[in-house]
């Protein structure tokens, strides 16, 4: 029987080593990373248009350099 930690939000220790025999987890910690990267580039595109809108540029200038609409653009990043 195991356990639940309250640090553990990946289900791993819920994970039987008899189903799941051990790996080279460098796939596992490639993903780990990735979401990281994700969530890190997130908040520096949030960061980038709140400048951008603090600079005085337009939702349309903006939506230009995301590739999107202007009603798109300000419906994402439009909210404090």
């Amino acid at each position: 029987m195991s356990i639940k930690t309250s640090h553990d939000s990946t289900g791993l220790d819920d994970l039987d080593p008899a189903e799941h025999p051990p790996r080279d987890a460098v796939n596992f910690r490639r993903i780990l990373a990735a979401r990281v990267h994700i969530a890190d580039a997130e908040a520096e595109l949030r960061d980038a248009v709140k400048a951008a809108r603090d600079a005085g540029d337009s939702w349309r200038v903006i939506a230009a350099a995301l590739d999107t609409t202007r009603q798109a653009a300000q419906q994402r990043f439009g909210k404090t």
